[in-house]
């Protein structure tokens, strides 16, 4: 039992850690300290939600249905490419670019932002409903492996979003900030090229 806890934890780790959409503006939150534990149970609570979906069988019906993955894929690499133009225009403008500059968002329209980089992003489907799910269905004890899961994605969204902060002194400047910028607008643009090719 336990071993298929470790090995939920493991895949899952593997595959949430690699740079994406979702995981630049976790961090982005973490910087700015900016309703992080939201963001964070959100993040945590919908790849839970998904790998419970994917364990419970529903990876078999999104099979049948490649027609709703596509229209996701698509909406998501708009959305993407959107985000991006936002935050290549924060590179180009410093005076925006500091925290202290500007009053924190509304609580709400940072969890819309989050919901969207989740549900958005056909990525986050393949890996917990199709994926993690489907392994999970072949260990003897799959909703232990889900627990397991589940867990890494809490563990790696905490620690992603509350230690970023550590780095706020380095990037105190508006240059550092361009810099955390410009690579946002870059990930976010091959997510939604890879969305869009694949």
């Amino acid at each position: 039992m336990a071993g298929s806890a470790v090995a939920g934890f493991t895949l899952a780790i593997a595959l949430i850690a690699a740079i994406g959409a979702q995981n630049a503006f976790v961090l982005r939150q973490g910087l700015r300290r900016e309703h992080v534990l939201p963001v964070v149970a959100v993040c945590a609570g919908s790849d839970a939600l998904l790998i419970t979906v994917g364990i419970a069988g529903m990876h078999g019906a999104t099979a049948e249905y490649p027609t709703a993955l596509t229209a996701v894929r698509w909406f998501g690499a708009a959305f993407l490419l959107g985000y991006a133009v936002l935050a290549a225009r924060r590179a180009l403008r410093p005076g925006a670019l500091s925290p202290a500059d500007r009053p924190p968002a509304r609580l709400g329209a940072t969890l819309l932002a989050c919901l969207a980089f989740t549900y958005l992003n056909p990525h986050v489907y393949l890996d917990t409903v199709l994926l993690l799910g489907g392994v999970a269905r072949q260990h003897p004890h799959h909703w232990v492996f889900g627990a397991g899961a589940a867990l890494a994605s809490v563990v790696w969204f905490s620690a992603l979003g509350f230690a970023a902060h550590r780095l706020a002194p380095v990037l105190a400047r508006p240059a550092a900030w361009r810099l955390v910028d410009g690579a946002v607008a870059i990930v976010m643009v091959a997510v939604a090229a890879a969305l869009l090719l694949g």
